[in-house]
């Protein structure tokens, strides 16, 4: 059966904005296009770290979260995580900490001692996906998905290289098992390379260019720093790079339930958003503690 190409919905650049004096940019959700259910949000950050504060005290402290999964792409640099429930881990760059918040966490994101010594950059992508009610309240997990743990896949050029995270492509499976049906692919191609990637029937499914130049099939030229959304009809993408460049294939299938949202908790009524603020103040979330 022959390929049909998914046709670009909207193409959102991401603006700049202000997270509490931390400047990122935000491509999801915007006034056009509030969620592509099930993906909520999509920020992208790029920081110089001072040498002058240790890093537990820059980047992101300690906050709460509920009812979905924040996850995390190191582009550049070291993310430094650590959560209530006793995780704490350093991923680098290429590499994905992915965390489903469930009925509560309090967890943190700083830089590594040694990207401050360096005084080297840090960039980040951070999507936040919905997860379904049933998954709301389920206790948290966190996963860390390492350069070495990868599953790997190229394009029949050889000059796209794909990180399969999340969910199945082929025969191929991603480490993580995420809380709804998924497939999460992070990819990097050199000048004008070029693949077609299948996408089950019925997901909802983005592209974020990261960096670069690349084209799409039946759309045309995209810079870096803009989010292709696709229609839900079709079941294949047709890229070309440009020039070097990275990108991030986000699709899954709707959950098609009501989504209600304050700050870093996401639920299904006004209700579980009213307990979810009352269970982090009664410490039911845990207490993250950075002593080291």
């Amino acid at each position: 059966m022959k390929n049909v190409l998914k046709e670009v919905k909207y193409l959102l650049p991401a603006t700049t904005i202000d997270m509490g004096g931390f400047p990122v940019k935000q491509a999801l959700p915007t006034q056009k296009v509030q969620q592509w259910d099930p993906f909520l949000l999509l920020h992208h950050a790029s920081v110089k770290y001072s040498k002058n504060k240790l890093a537990k005290h820059q980047g992101i402290g300690p906050h709460p979260h509920r009812g979905f999964s924040p996850v995390t792409f190191v582009v550049q640099g070291e993310v430094h995580h650590r959560d209530s429930w006793g995780n704490d881990q350093i991923a680098k760059q290429g590499e994905v900490q992915w965390m489903h918040a469930g009925a509560g966490i309090v967890h943190s994101e700083r830089p590594s001692e040694a990207l401050i010594e360096e005084q080297g950059q840090q960039e980040i992508v951070q999507l936040w996906i919905n997860s379904p009610a049933n998954k709301k309240m389920i206790p948290p997990t966190y996963s860390y998905v390492s350069g070495e743990e990868m599953t790997l896949f190229s394009s029949a050029d050889q000059k796209i290289n794909n990180k399969l995270i999340a969910g199945n492509y082929g025969a191929l499976s991603g480490k993580v098992v995420p809380q709804s049906e998924l497939m999460v692919i992070w990819g990097q191609g050199k000048k004008d390379g070029t693949q077609q990637l299948s996408i089950p029937k019925g997901f909802s499914s983005m592209l974020y260019l990261i960096k670069g130049e690349m084209t799409l099939k039946g759309y045309g030229f995209i810079e870096a720093e803009n989010l292709a959304v696709f229609d839900h009809a079709g079941d294949s993408i047709d890229m070309t790079f440009k020039e070097e460049g990275q990108f991030i294939l986000l699709c899954g299938k709707p959950i098609d339930e009501v989504v209600t949202q304050s700050g870093p908790y996401v639920m299904n009524t006004q209700t579980e958003i009213l307990e979810a603020i009352r269970d982090y103040q009664m410490g039911k979330f845990g207490i993250l503690i950075e002593d080291s």
